[in-house]
């Protein structure tokens, strides 16, 4: 009888988180949602298949997902087997033209083929689209400033023109499509540069009018004073983070910076969650409580 009861138990929870998703898959039926996929559940096998079933779930209720993928990991792994030095600066990596060469192998010829494979495991339903094609996205050079001095940081770009078509095409075939954070510079456009993959989600949830652009990270949230864990912000408006921004780790800068750009350019919601709990998008989606940080507009 225990077991019967156990069974019973097990059962109803399944049927309450069920109900439980039903307002939210009614909202978002329809709708484009873009995805930042990246940190470590791109190096894990089990996290990636996740990934890749959560993807398949919510084209499989009427949602329209887009992937936008950076490929960090990977693209330290190679260039450290080529011999060719890493560095970070301000968050954003230094690609020099070797490096160039290297992140385009690994974004267009490794991880969007390998991504696609995944979710086509589940039928004919992805496709990948690199950020040069089309003029998908259009960068120029930029550099930073880290205590009032100027860093160049080579073939780095900033998203200034995204063209959605060719994402959009995919869509409208029924699609998901997968971007790498690629892009054509646009003063010198037989060169292409580097883009930051969330600024990249970002600028292309924007331009797609997406419902909410969901970005994985290696973190649960957002600390508003970390190393302190208890503060998690789950909720945080857009005044309140642009006024944190500068006091943020430098890492976590160009995240909260693209759910900033997101919701200010249109997207109501963006959010920001722990990629490296299995199927953290479903619960982020499809629950009250969600999964990370959601940034919303001033209200």
């Amino acid at each position: 009888m225990t077991e019967i009861r156990n069974s019973d138990e097990a059962a109803a929870i399944k049927a309450a988180t069920l109900i439980e998703s039903l307002p939210w898959v009614r909202a978002f039926s329809g709708k484009i949602i873009v995805v930042k996929f990246g940190g470590n559940a791109m190096v894990s096998s089990e996290l990636t298949r996740a990934f890749a079933q959560d993807m398949v779930y919510l084209y499989s209720v009427g949602i329209k997902p887009v992937v936008v993928h950076g490929g960090g990991p990977q693209i330290t792994a190679e260039l450290e087997r080529q011999g060719i030095p890493s560095e970070f600066k301000g968050g954003y990596r230094v690609t020099t033209t070797a490096a160039m060469d290297v992140v385009r192998t690994v974004l267009t010829g490794e991880i969007s083929r390998d991504l696609v494979e995944q979710l086509n495991e589940h039928g004919p339903l992805a496709h990948a689209v690199s950020g040069e094609e089309a003029n998908l996205f259009l960068a120029e050079r930029r550099g930073i400033q880290i205590d009032g001095e100027e860093i160049d940081l080579g073939h780095v770009g900033e998203v200034v023109e995204v063209n959605p078509a060719a994402v959009l095409a995919q869509i409208d075939a029924g699609r998901i499509p997968v971007v790498s954070s690629l892009a054509p510079d646009r003063d010198n456009p037989s060169e292409s540069l580097n883009v930051n993959a969330d600024e990249a989600a970002a600028s292309l949830a924007v331009a797609l009018g997406a419902a909410k652009l969901v970005i994985l990270t290696d973190v649960p949230g957002l600390y508003a004073n970390w190393p302190n864990k208890d503060s998690l912000v789950s909720h945080i408006d857009a005044d309140e983070l642009r006024e944190l921004l500068p006091t943020l780790e430098t890492g976590m800068i160009p995240k909260m910076t693209a759910c900033l750009h997101a919701v200010e350019g249109g997207v109501p919601k963006a959010a920001i969650i722990d990629g490296r709990v299995p199927h953290s998008i479903l619960l982020e989606i499809f629950t009250q409580t969600g999964a990370g940080t959601e940034v919303a507009l001033t209200t």
